[in-house]
């Protein structure tokens, strides 16, 4: 079995599942599966891709709600435009460091935060729990791939 279908058939799996969570939990399923998409993109695997894509998402949420709390200050519509841009800028420039050099993460966050209308609150576990299953789906589909491997190998499952 290709890497490919074991990832593709745990993702098919955990994403009936997150499905479930999330509507038993009360999150945002499709920011979940942003938080999920956001791992599979991150630059780095493992353990290290889960925490930068989170890091990254939840710092495109602060970015989001500078912008949504800063317009509430502002009169005209063009200042809004340009704090959207004065922020983009900094969304941008924090990727100077490296925990927050996953631009795609924070705009992801930043995106997610603004299609719930700024509700942080709910966007915030909802994109974590997401993160946390692609992390999953990912990690079981490369463990499902190296079973069936050895199975293939020890001559216990043949492929015609």
């Amino acid at each position: 079995m290709s890497t490919l279908v074991a990832i593709s058939i745990t993702t098919a799996i955990l994403s009936g599942l997150w499905g479930w969570v999330a509507v038993s939990l009360g999150l945002l399923a499709w920011a979940g599966f942003l938080g999920c998409t956001s791992f599979f993109g991150a630059p780095k695997d493992g353990i290290k891709g889960l925490l930068i894509s989170l890091i990254t998402n939840l710092s495109g949420v602060f970015w989001a709600m500078m912008i949504i709390k800063g317009g509430e200050f502002i009169s005209t519509e063009i200042l809004t435009y340009v704090l959207t841009g004065v922020v983009t800028l900094f969304m941008c420039i924090q990727a100077k460091q490296s925990w927050l050099a996953y631009i795609p993460g924070t705009f992801i966050g930043s995106c997610a935060t603004f299609a719930a209308n700024g509700d942080w609150q709910l966007v915030v576990p909802s994109l974590i729990v997401g993160g946390l299953f692609g992390y999953a789906m990912k990690t079981s589909g490369m463990w499902l791939h190296s079973k069936c491997n050895q199975l293939s190998e020890s001559g216990v499952m043949q492929t015609k």
